[in-house]
């Protein structure tokens, strides 16, 4: 039983990537995102975020009008004049510009303006390249977090010996779940020294070749890659924390590296399983099918698989196997131990051959983006929005309830449908 790779043709049909502004404006307090692009980037912001524009939330955008891509105006003097006004009216700790398609398209050197402008205003500008041409929904974040790592202070050489091992988190939480992760690491007798991002930009966690660094997203390979090659940290390869086997053993990996004996896991990870039973006992035996949108599948497949359920597919837009090495492993793993067949991990899925797919298998569940939801629930095939996870709290041994209540409130609908004695393909004619 080994891992099955396959590769299609098919584009990101994914969120897109520009909606990472949504959720890092709002974890890292003392920043302001100026989003770069058209009209149509501004029409899905409003509309993705929920947030009216009279709210005055921390982020902007620099529209792109005829003439900007014609290159009859000069970007500089604009982007100059918006970044001082927000100064004036904001006055953040970082600005964050967010580069989308058409900056890719025109060409824009937002890298060649940054500095300038930075100069100007006096206030830190990063550039983000979150555009849909090159990367996929989360993968927003990033490039947002790579770009900020450039950003952190470098760790003193001054430090005793006994200190020189710190470790710093990487990956945007809501700050409870990253304060739930920190204090399980603390009871194992692991100190966080700190989190990319903090909730405060000035706050940055300090960087350099005595810091181990972690991951807690699986689509972090861009941050993983500049935190090692550029800062000279050591990367620690373990699962992500998603779900109690997840969590249990992203925590053993760092005790190991930092050969710390872990306590109670067993009994922690055993507590959380017998709460969930009510969740399991729907779930068993169920089938599931990840088209693909957000670069958690393997982890949320993984997870889903322990917990009974058969997958048939694992789509995913883009795939580092350096990064989720740990992750595959331990897929594989779980796939033996619960005695089912390895699903087959689709990159780059054409969702026309998916379909197919999908009609032959008839899964009881199908975990799809926005763009194919409707459709397929138009053909009686239920799915659930693998946008939900993405802004769900499913991180760490306390939060798998939530993963199990999104995947079977789909399940659990159908079932009151039968009840009341009308058929799912009546419900959406």
């Amino acid at each position: 039983m080994t891992l099955k790779f396959e590769c299609e043709t098919g584009n990101y049909h994914t969120f897109c990537p520009i909606s990472c502004v949504s959720w890092l404006y709002q974890k890292i307090s003392d920043s302001f995102f100026l989003v770069i692009g058209t009209k149509t980037c501004g029409y899905f912001l409003q509309n993705a975020l929920g947030v009216m524009i009279f709210a005055e939330p921390r982020y902007a955008m620099a529209e792109l009008e005829e003439g900007d891509i014609s290159a009859q105006l000069h970007d500089f003097d604009e982007l100059q004049r918006l970044c001082l006004q927000i100064k004036q009216d904001r006055n953040p700790s970082v600005l964050v510009w967010i580069g989308t398609c058409t900056t890719e398209i025109i060409k824009m050197d937002l890298e060649g303006m940054a500095p300038k402008i930075e100069q100007l205003i006096g206030i830190p500008v990063l550039v983000a390249r979150a555009n849909g041409l090159d990367y996929a929904f989360t993968q927003g974040e990033d490039t947002v977090l790579a770009a900020m790592a450039h950003r952190c202070p470098s760790e003193s050489s001054n430090i005793p010996r006994e200190q020189s091992q710190s470790l710093v988190l990487f990956g945007s939480l809501p700050n409870t779940v990253a304060q739930q992760l920190t204090k399980e690491l603390e009871n194992q007798g692991i100190t966080v020294s700190g989190w990319l991002p903090e909730t405060r930009y000035e706050e940055l966690p300090s960087l350099g070749p005595g810091v181990f660094v972690c991951g807690v997203h699986p689509f972090l390979s861009r941050t993983a890659t500049t935190l090692m090659r550029r800062r000279k940290c050591q990367l620690i390869g373990a699962p992500f924390p998603i779900g109690p086997d997840g969590t249990r053993a992203w925590i053993e990996k760092i005790c190991q590296v930092f050969q710390i004996q872990p306590q109670q896991l067993d009994e922690r990870e055993t507590k959380i399983w017998d709460s969930l039973e009510q969740y399991l006992a729907l779930v068993k035996s169920k089938s599931v099918f990840f088209m693909g949108d957000n670069l958690l599948e393997i982890s949320l497949a993984r997870f889903l698989i322990r917990c009974g359920m058969i997958v048939y597919e694992i789509g995913i837009p883009y795939m580092d196997k350096r990064f989720q090495a740990s992750e595959l492993k331990l897929l594989e793993k779980t796939c033996h131990e619960m005695n089912v067949p390895m699903p087959p991990i689709v990159e780059k899925p054409d969702n026309y051959n998916q379909i197919q797919r999908i009609r032959a298998l008839q899964p009881d569940l199908v975990i799809t983006g926005l763009a194919h939801s409707n459709p397929l629930e138009a053909r009686g095939i239920t799915t659930k929005w693998s946008v939900e996870f993405t802004f769900a709290q499913i991180h760490g041994f306390t939060n798998a309830r939530d993963i199990l209540e999104l995947v079977t409130r789909p399940l659990r609908r159908n079932h009151h449908l039968k009840d009341l004695g009308w058929s799912k393909l009546a419900t959406t004619s």
